[in-house]
């Protein structure tokens, strides 16, 4: 089942090597970073105890993202970490979280010596529903994390109602969600705290570190000495009013990160604007095929990555259904490189292994016919949007792309 290079011997629509349309990630570095970056090399203020652009920046992102409180970390996971620690998970504690994400949403839990819940999703957009949430909790539950997978709000009308009437903390893992909004409310303000990600493939990136926000003042001084090594702002040096961890972001990932706060929306846009005619594209040429739609209430996705059903009108495991392997290594002959995406966490022996795992069919059913165009082929030129739907529609042309080919 081993596909030529290209379909039916034809050259593939994106030769390999120089002339590639695909754009690099992350984008060669701005004048004004590499002048922060110098400012900050001949200062010797490294640390975010000794300079000032950690904090500038943790304030700028807060607001951009709605909320009065932002506290720079290591990490995405551990801000994750420190985020539950802060509400008192531990042993003995159970924390939902959905199936289709990255194995840290469930890590971040398990490293609390909590049980993560892996809970089923919604089979088409990939998300924490109603109904999957309320079959995971439990009288152990003491949060819920939901997953803007993608850069695409999880609908939180369907959560909120369901936690609040619990009294449970709700925790937005945001790593891919910068600059996104669902009602006109930015990500990072929808739950109690949220938690995003500047490793090297999000859309803001400094190689790695994250950032924790929250609309709550006081939560977010017990989340800055949380990640302090338990001091207070207004406190002592030495005087250490909690257990806590040395979670900080060093001024040089801040210099990256914070003239990069006036390039996110143009970024967004053109991702967007790519989505949209590589939609228009497959619509056109009668592809069976279709980005994953946005839970209902997203007012702006940031398309961290843009999530291709290759069966949205069928079950995926059945006799008609599209053959992913082959249709991955097929595009990929074509010079357009896409990617399988999440196994499931339930799938993943060493998260299943602490984990109470829940029946997840529309999970296995998401896994099975979702393939993703990462984004920094969602920054390549528009046209090259339409000839991506002309590589998709070569491929799931071939009786080959079929699970019934014989």
């Amino acid at each position: 089942m081993t596909p030529p290079l290209a379909i039916d011997g034809a050259a593939p629509l994106f030769p390999l090597g120089e002339g590639s349309p695909w754009p690099s990630w992350p984008p060669p570095a701005t004048e004004e970073q590499r002048a922060l970056q110098e400012e900050v090399l001949r200062s010797g203020r490294w640390g975010a105890t000794s300079g000032e652009l950690c904090h500038t920046f943790a304030q700028r992102f807060a607001e951009r993202h709605g909320c009065v409180s932002g506290v720079t970390t290591v990490n995405g996971t551990v801000g994750l970490s420190a985020a539950l620690a802060a509400w008192g998970v531990g042993p003995g504690d159970e924390v939902v979280v959905p199936a289709y994400t990255f194995v840290a949403s469930a890590t971040a839990v398990a490293m609390l010596g909590a049980t993560p819940v892996i809970a089923d999703v919604d089979p088409h957009d990939g998300h924490l529903s109603a109904q999957t949430l309320q079959e995971a909790l439990s009288e152990k539950t003491r949060a819920v994390m939901v997953v803007h997978i993608a850069g695409s709000p999880c609908d939180m009308d369907q959560i909120l109602p369901i936690t609040r009437e619990r009294g449970l903390p709700v925790l937005e893992d945001a790593a891919q969600a910068h600059g996104a909004s669902y009602r006109g409310r930015p990500a990072g303000s929808l739950g109690d705290a949220a938690s995003f990600s500047f490793q090297s493939s999000k859309a803001m990136t400094a190689g790695e570190g994250g950032i924790l926000t929250t609309p709550d003042a006081e939560l977010g001084e017990l989340l800055w000495s949380v990640c302090n090594v338990g001091r207070s702002r207004r406190g002592a040096w030495y005087g250490h009013e909690r257990i806590g961890w040395n979670l900080r972001m060093t001024e040089f990932q801040a210099a990256i990160l914070l003239p990069w706060l006036d390039r996110l929306d143009e970024q967004i846009t053109r991702r967007n604007a790519f989505v949209d005619a590589f939609s228009d594209g497959l619509a056109r040429r009668g592809v069976p095929a279709r980005v994953a739609p946005c839970p209902e209430g997203t007012t702006r996705d940031t398309r961290h990555l843009a999530m291709i059903d290759l069966n949205p009108d069928s079950d995926p495991t059945a006799a008609d259904g599209t053959t992913k392997d082959w249709v991955l290594q097929a595009l990929a002959a074509e010079g357009v490189p896409t990617d399988a995406g999440y196994p499931g966490l339930h799938r993943i022996p060493a998260i299943a292994e602490v984990s109470r795992c829940l029946p997840a069919p529309g999970t296995d059913r998401f896994c099975a016919s979702t393939l993703w165009l990462r984004q920094n082929l969602l920054m390549a030129d528009p046209e090259v949007a339409d000839q991506t739907a002309e590589a998709f529609s070569r491929v799931l042309s071939d009786p080959r792309s079929r699970s019934n080919h014989e």
